[in-house]
Parts: structure tokens; sequence; C-alpha cells
């Protein structure tokens, strides 16, 4: 009896934390600590860890994503996680001077935008005959961040993702693959939709209350974009802009204007009260509010209300 006390007090002096082999085999493995900073990136990244991943969004709920700043609280964060994933330079500017200052030599970081082609940053906007006017995109360099809006895109950004899930955590590999091959189901699912769905319109131009994103979503399914804003982001449009846009509502027989998430459509109402039109909202995802992220809304899911707008402001059949 005595000799079996002292065996069971060895084991129990050399298992980790004090926890009997028992109890070790029955503890979870540590989860990934990955932190994203735009909401697709995050659901993507939630979507492929599943169990086996805790995922974090860098943007505070609400906050919309042009005009975010890193706090220091997110460097406390960024230096205990494992993975950061964002979109590059173009959308996130301030990404690389936050992960210079961090001192965590096993952070693994993603751009999710690697392997994808940029679009130039030209961003429309109607000038005082309705026609359609091209300028610059505000992102740096000159392009077009808004990849996600594109499913093709999305579809690699989610293989670009799991490269990165397989790299840190290879024991979970199989698991991984499988959740981002269903994931990608989805996405082809929702293409699918759109591609049906857009395909027969009454008007194939999108006039948008709000800043320029839907680029690339109006390029894949054959529409034309238009934004009321100029090009610098932080700008109002002139009298001779918005004169511009109430012409081409107008002219092409709108009978929806679309504004955008986390931003009072200000602009966008007074442009429906001159053409009587209604407002739709049109989702870009960068970012969700706080009751969308505790209800657990997904990217595909703000993407099938978009194309409910779609649908109805182009008047679709």
């Amino acid at each position: 009896m005595k000799f079996a006390r002292f065996v069971m007090f060895v084991l129990l002096a050399l298992a980790p934390n004090g926890c009997s082999p028992k109890d070790q085999a029955q503890r979870p493995a540590t989860k990934l600590h990955v932190v994203a900073t735009l909401f697709p990136l995050y659901d993507m990244a939630r979507a492929i860890g599943g169990e086996h991943a805790d995922v974090t969004l860098l943007l505070p709920p609400g906050v919309e994503a042009h005009s975010f700043e890193p706090r220091a609280g997110d460097i406390l964060r960024l230096n205990g996680a494992d993975m950061f994933i964002s979109t590059g330079r173009f959308m996130e500017p301030w990404a690389e001077s936050l992960i210079k200052g961090l001192d965590n030599k096993r952070l693994l970081v993603i751009d999710a935008s690697n392997g994808i082609t940029l679009m130039k940053g030209g961003r429309e906007h109607a000038d005082d005959h309705g026609h359609a006017e091209g300028e610059n995109h505000r992102h740096a360099g000159g392009m077009d961040p808004h990849i996600w809006l594109d499913f093709g895109n999305a579809r690699e950004m989610v293989e670009t993702i799991l490269k990165g899930f397989a790299a840190k955590d290879p024991a979970h590999e199989t698991i991984y693959r499988r959740n981002a091959a269903a994931y990608e189901a989805r996405l082809a699912d929702l293409d699918h939709s759109y591609r049906t769905g857009l395909a027969v319109c009454g008007t194939r131009t999108i006039i948008h209350g709000g800043h320029f994103a839907f680029g690339y979503l109006a390029g894949r399914y054959g529409l034309k974009y238009v934004s009321v804003y100029p090009a610098s982001g932080d700008a109002e449009p002139n009298a001779r802009q918005m004169a511009g846009i109430v012409d081409l509502i107008r002219s092409t027989g709108a009978r929806a204007l679309f504004y955008e998430e986390l931003i009072s459509p200000r602009m966008a109402d007074t442009l429906a009260k001159e053409t009587g039109v209604k407002l739709l909202i049109l989702h870009a995802a960068h970012n969700v509010n706080r009751d969308e992220l505790k209800q657990g809304v997904t990217f595909p899911a703000l993407m099938e209300r978009n194309l409910e707008s779609l649908r109805q402001g182009l008047q679709c059949r």
C-alpha cells in the first residue's frame, strides 16, 4: 500500500501543473490565438479554425475601418497572438508599423491579398450632366483594397489563411482543410446566386451614397458602379457632383440609392428625398456593429442581404 501511494505521488509530481495522467489526457489542447484586422478575415479565420482557434477582431465593433487607429491594447493583444491576418498595406497602411513595434517572435503574419491582382483605385462619381467621371481612390498607392467583395478573390483569401493555420498547427491540418472547403463551397453558392439573381435587371447601375467600395462586385457581375463621394474619402461631394447624381438617378430610372454601414446616410438621405427613390443598405463588411457581432453574423450572410438589396434596387427579375 505504501509503495502504491509513493508511485502515485511521483506521477502527480511529474505531471505538468500537478495534474494526474488521466486529467492531463482530458485537458484540451492549447488553441491558436488569431487576430484579424477586418470582419471578412475574422469570419474566414473563425470558420477555418473552429474549436481549435480563438479568433478576435482588431476593429472594435461599430468602428469604421477607414478611421481606425491602433491603440496600446492592440499591441499587447498581438504580443500574445500566434497569427495576425490583414489585407495588406493598401487597406491597412498602419499594420506594418504596428507589427514592427511587437516583441513576438512566434507571430505568423498573413497578408490575405497575396496572389490577388488589385484593381486600380479609380472611383466614379457623376458630373453635372449625369455622366460618370473617374477619380483616384484615397487608399494608399491608388489601389482598391476591397478584394473580398469579389467572391473569387474571397475564396483565394480563404486558401491563404488556411495555409497559415496549417503551418502553425499541422496536427489539425485535416480539420482546417475541411472547414475551409465548407466555407469556400458557401462562397461558390453565393457567386452562383449573384450571377443568376443579377442576370436580368431594369437598371445595371449601382448608385452608392457612400465611399467607393463595390468596384470588384460590380465588375464581376457586369454592373456599373457610381459613388457619390469624390476622390478623398474625407471630402463631401460638392453641389455640382450632387446635381450630377440627381441627374443620373433620373436618367437611369433608378428606384433606389444604396448607403453604407456604420456611417450616417445623411448625404444619401438628402439625395433620396430630392429624387423620391428609396434607401437600401449595401454592406461592404469592413466591420459590423456590436449586436451583429454578438449574434454571430457571418460574411456570407451579409452578402446574401446585399443580394436582396441589389435585386430590389436594380429591379431584377
